[in-house]
């Protein structure tokens, strides 16, 4: 779609810094994308949204600094990700991992009730394996996400649960990348100490996840 297209075009240049420092028009917007006005607007409000632009009538659109944007929306990330600064994003990227998804599997893990949840997280450890065994990334990608969604909704944490876009954003950095035999068994070894209602099990499997990640 040309929306999307323009969208990453000028939050790619935001975050790389090929926006400029001046303030711009709309005008200027619209030649530089090629595309309608209603368009670039519509872009420039959602990127305004994200903290990445400023609009102000008579003066323009202005690019912000890195200390404003949402860091934590999946399209500043992949936009990060996409840049320079590739290393460090990925590295901050497992950090906040190693912090939360550790904490939120053993929440998982001590939750009561939530059988339907208990159940999608035991269904994911499934799919993973069979995708395992049949070679297919993109199936182990996509239960892998649903597994990891599922420990941080278990966990009860509203703020835990925010972050699912953000987990499932670095889990994508695997996309094409084979399954792994130790993965899957340490996923499924996950599964297990959440179903089993072992906290400190589960923490520590989930740590060793996220430092092979």
């Amino acid at each position: 779609m040309i929306y999307d297209r323009v969208l990453d075009e000028l939050g790619t240049a935001v975050v790389h810094g090929g926006f400029g420092t001046a303030a711009v028009s709309i005008d200027d917007l619209v030649a530089r994308t090629g595309a309608s006005r209603s368009i670039v607007r519509e872009a420039v409000r959602v990127l305004v949204g994200l903290g990445l632009l400023r609009a102000r009538r008579r003066v323009g659109v202005l690019a912000l600094a890195p200390s404003e944007w949402d860091v934590l929306d999946p399209r500043v990330i992949g936009w990060r990700l996409s840049g320079p600064d590739r290393r460090a994003v990925l590295d901050e990227l497992r950090a906040l991992r190693r912090a939360v998804e550790p904490a939120a599997a053993a929440a998982a893990a001590a939750a009561d009730g939530d059988a339907a949840g208990l159940e999608a997280l035991l269904a994911s450890a499934d799919h993973l394996a069979t995708a395992a065994g049949a070679a297919d990334a993109t199936a182990f990608l996509q239960a892998d996400r649903a597994l990891h969604r599922a420990v941080l909704d278990r966990s009860g944490n509203t703020l835990f649960r925010r972050l699912h876009g953000v987990v499932e954003r670095a889990l994508d950095e695997r996309a094409g990348i084979g399954p792994d035999e130790h993965d899957v068994r340490l996923h499924g070894a996950l599964a297990r100490a959440v179903a089993d209602g072992d906290p400190a099990a589960a923490r520590a499997t989930m740590q060793e996840i996220v430092d092979r990640t």
